[in-house]
This record gives C-alpha cells, sequence and structure tokens, in this order.
C-alpha cells in the first residue's frame, strides 16, 4: 500500500516533474545548457559581486552622508565628461594633489616661512576650470599663521589670489590653539575680489591698451590665458607650465600645518563623468546595483509568496473561500496604482519602503488567478485523491503534494516578476516619486531629463543609468527563458 508521501514521489500524469533525475545538479546542468541561461548566470553573478562590495565599503547612510552632500562634490568640476573620453575629443584631467611637506623652508626675524609648491600644466587645448585649496588643520602657539596663495605664470606674471585669514585666540583659550581640524576649510583660489584685482593689474601692466573683459565668477580662463592677438579682448589659453605658491608665515617653528588639499578642476572626471552638481556618476551607478537587487528580490519574493498561497488554497478549497480570494483578486488588480501610490507618498513622503509595499501590494493577484486554475487540476489527480484517502490533512497536501508540482512555475514567475520590480521603481523615480535619500538609476534619469542634460550633450548622465536598468532587466529575463525547459520537460533538447 501506497503513503501519501511516496504518492509524491510519482509525477502526476500530465503534468512535468519538478527537475529531471539529479535533483538541483540537474536543474543547474539544464540552467547553463543554453546561452541564455549561461548570459543571464553570468550578468546576474556581475550584479551579485557589485553590490556585495558596495555593501561592505560605502558608507550606510551614503545617499545623505554623501551623494546628497554638497560639501562631498565641492571641489568637483560640473557636467564633466569621463576622462576616457579624451581619446576622441580634448580635454583636462580632473587633479589632486596633498601637501604635506613644504618644497622651501626660509628663516626670517618674525619666524619661518613655508612654501609649498603646485606645478600645474596649461595648453592651448584646454586649461583648468578652477582652483582650490582646502585647510585640514592649522595649529599655532602665539600668532595664527599668515597663509598666501599665489600663481606664477610661464610669462612671468605672479598673481595673488588669496590670503587667508585665521582666528586669534579667543578668551580662556589655552594654547596649542587649533583650527579648521573638525571642519575644514575650503578656498576657492581662482574667484574673489583679490584675484581679480591683481590679474587685472597684472593685465594692464603686460599688455598696456588692451581691453580686456574678465570672466564673471570664476577667472580660471584669464589666470591661464592672454588676450587674444586679434584684438578682440578675448582670452585665450596659453601652453606652458604654471605653479602655484601657498606661502605660510609662521611666528613659531613649532607650529603645525596639516596636509593641504589643492584641486585644479579640469573638463573630464572620473570613468562616468560628473553631473550639475559635481557628483560622481561612477559613486551613484554602483549604488545603484544593490537597490535594484534590494527592489527585485523583496518586491518579487513577497508578491509570489503572497499570489502562490492565495492561489493554492484558493484552488484547493474552493468554494466560499475561493469566490472571496478570487473577487479580492479582481478588485485588486483593477486598483489603478499610480494615483494611489502619488496619493500615499503626497500624505506619508517619498520612501523607498512605501514604493516596495505598493508593488508589493498589487503584483499578486495575477499570479493567484494563474496558480488557482493549476490547482483545480491536480485537485482531481490521482496524488492529490490518493494522499486524501490515507487521511492526510488539507494543509499536508497543499504543502506536500500540490506545492511541489506548482513550484517550477512559481520560480520562473518570481523571476519574471524581478525585472518589473526594478523598471516599475525606476519609472517611479523618473516620475519624481522616489526617495530622495537613495540614490537610484532612475532618480539619475529623472534629474538628467529634469535640468535637460541630454538636450545639452551631456550623455554620460542619462545614457549608462538607462543601459544599466536594460541590463538588469535582460539578466533577469535570460534567467527565465533559460527555466523554461526545467518547468517544462517538453521543451528540454535531447541529451
Amino acid at each position: 500500500m501506497l503513503d501519501a508521501d511516496s504518492a509524491a514521489a510519482e509525477p502526476e500524469p500530465g503534468l512535468p516533474p519538478v527537475t529531471e533525475r539529479g535533483g538541483s545538479r540537474g536543474a543547474l546542468r539544464l540552467l547553463t545548457a543554453s546561452g541564455s541561461g549561461r548570459v543571464g548566470l553570468l550578468l546576474f553573478a556581475l550584479m551579485v559581486g557589485l553590490s556585495l562590495w558596495v555593501t561592505f565599503t560605502y558608507p550606510r547612510d551614503f545617499g545623505v552622508s554623501r551623494w546628497s552632500n554638497p560639501a562631498v562634490w565641492a571641489d568637483n568640476p560640473r557636467n564633466a565628461p569621463p576622462n576616457w573620453t579624451r581619446f576622441f575629443d580634448d580635454v583636462v584631467p580632473h587633479s589632486v594633489r596633498i601637501l604635506t611637506t613644504p618644497a622651501e623652508t626660509e628663516t626670517i626675524a618674525a619666524g619661518e616661512v613655508r612654501t609649498f609648491s603646485v606645478p600645474i600644466e596649461s595648453s592651448a587645448a584646454g586649461s583648468p576650470g578652477s582652483l582650490s585649496m582646502t585647510l585640514n588643520g592649522v595649529a599655532f602657539r602665539e600668532r595664527p599663521p599668515a597663509l598666501l596663495a599665489a600663481l606664477v605664470r610661464p610669462d612671468g606674471g605672479r598673481i595673488r589670489l588669496s590670503s587667508v585669514p585665521i582666528a586669534a585666540p579667543r578668551p580662556g583659550e589655552s594654547p596649542p590653539f587649533r583650527r579648521f581640524y573638525e571642519s575644514p576649510e575650503r578656498v576657492l583660489l581662482s574667484s574673489g575680489p583679490t584675484a581679480a584685482q591683481s590679474l587685472s593689474g597684472f593685465f594692464a601692466d603686460r599688455y598696456p591698451g588692451v581691453v580686456i573683459s574678465l570672466p564673471q565668477g570664476d577667472l580660471s580662463p584669464a589666470l591661464f590665458g592672454r588676450p587674444a592677438d586679434d584684438g578682440s579682448g578675448r582670452i585665450v589659453a596659453i601652453d606652458g607650465d604654471f605653479e602655484l605658491e601657498i606661502q605660510a608665515v609662521v611666528a613659531d617653528p613649532a607650529d603645525e600645518i596639516a596636509p593641504i588639499r589643492v584641486t585644479a578642476a579640469g573638463t573630464a572626471y572620473g570613468l562616468m563623468g560628473t553631473d550639475g552638481l559635481g557628483r560622481d556618476l561612477w559613486e551613484g551607478l554602483l549604488y545603484g546595483f544593490p537597490v535594484a537587487l534590494l527592489v527585485a528580490t523583496l518586491t518579487a519574493g513577497a508578491s509570489t509568496l503572497i499570489g502562490a498561497s492565495l492561489g493554492i488554497v484558493s484552488g484547493y478549497r474552493g468554494g466560499a473561500i475561493d469566490a472571496v480570494i478570487q473577487r479580492f483578486s479582481d478588485i485588486v488588480s483593477n486598483v489603478p496604482t499610480l494615483p494611489l501610490l502619488i496619493f500615499l507618498v503626497t500624505l506619508l513622503g517619498r520612501h523607498l519602503w512605501l514604493i516596495m509595499l505598493v508593488l508589493v501590494a498589487f503584483s499578486w493577484p495575477g499570479l493567484t488567478i494563474l496558480v488557482r486554475s493549476m490547482v483545480l487540476q491536480l485537485r482531481s489527480g490521482q496524488l492529490v485523491e490518493s494522499a486524501r484517502a490515507l487521511g492526510a490533512s488539507r494543509r499536508r497536501i497543499m504543502t506536500h503534494h500540490v506545492f511541489p508540482q506548482v513550484a517550477p512555475f512559481i520560480i520562473a514567475q518570481m523571476i519574471f516578476f524581478a525585472p518589473g520590480a526594478i523598471l516599475a521603481e525606476a519609472s517611479l523615480s523618473f516620475l519624481g516619486l522616489g526617495d530622495p535619500s537613495i540614490p537610484t538609476w532612475g532618480q539619475m534619469l529623472e534629474a538628467g531629463f529634469r535640468t535637460g542634460a541630454l538636450y545639452v550633450g551631456y550623455w554620460w548622465w542619462v545614457l549608462p543609468p538607462g543601459i544599466l536598468i536594460v541590463l538588469t532587466a535582460i539578466a533577469f529575463m535570460l534567467l527565465a527563458l533559460a527555466l523554461e525547459p526545467i518547468v517544462d520537460p517538453r521543451l528540454r533538447r535531447p541529451s
């Protein structure tokens, strides 16, 4: 006599077995037998690897503390293309130097002069977009140091750029007096009245009678240029080696100057360029991988769990329970999701968990209806009738005899749900409904279109996130296609 468990070992006539002989190894062999399966697994493994790397290396509050913090990107160029575009166009790479040791130290009556030197290259093809320095700390015992910055040009000019005021000792403060350690001081050297006045005086002495119009705001084009030969007053870049000199005049040789960060902003930056705020798009693109997998995994998993469970219960129990579940499924499937989400976002705020919750709440009815139709056939089959005759409970029959036969179909549907969830989140973020504290690919697309990046030629701001969204969806779709021979043995190729 057969018991309920031994009966489960024989597949229901007309329905495919879960896997071929070999269990999980056989399923994996079928999955990698096709080109779509191999490509899908490769893309998925790459996504998981990048997601794990980002998870362990990025700060937990990356969106708030770094991505949405303008101070982090203050030294970066705005709307700069990737560095590798230098193979197709003339660009100036971004340059950052950390000054720890002065190039020259001179003892004077008032103390000591420490001179830091930074070479800067410029050519007729382009010059740095801006020049800045960041003071990470100053400690003194008597008088505050005097910090002076000047640009030495190849044509003999010396342009005074800035002098940094340092607060004197406050009442009740004991030496050593520390400044800028907790909050570094950033000084934009290529703008300001000191640089403008010094540059105007130099041009007046070097090019008398030539009317020169200095640029508004940042003076970098004039700092690294000269008047055009046609007398139009235009400023053109010049070839040559420039040098930035930073002099620190200290009263006590024991006074400390922490490493100084000098940034010469280029016209190209990083692997994927920058956006209108100077943010490194490569960092944002990498952070999108774990977010996309999180949305896909949780949303698809929860939707599949709800839909499959209700479908099995509805199909097996029948009667009033079946009617209630099916009518509820019909109601939920006809609710307009987008207007409801807009209302909830307005009421509760833009949060990623809210988007995922809405996607889960309205994604399960289709699977419920499909699984119910399959269970209706299984309910009257020999396997279920044998288990019922042997006294198996309804719960045991649904979990041990019905679910294993529909599991391959459910798993395939879950993989199909994943790209839909990613595309839905990207679409909602593109409409401005995304979580502003968590950068996603959809938000990057929305920011690019909102600021007109694509219309002015900033393709690196729009194309990479769009391509990654498409590749992620393709990876899941390829895996789903590769699962078809496992779900339906009739699709398997003869070995």
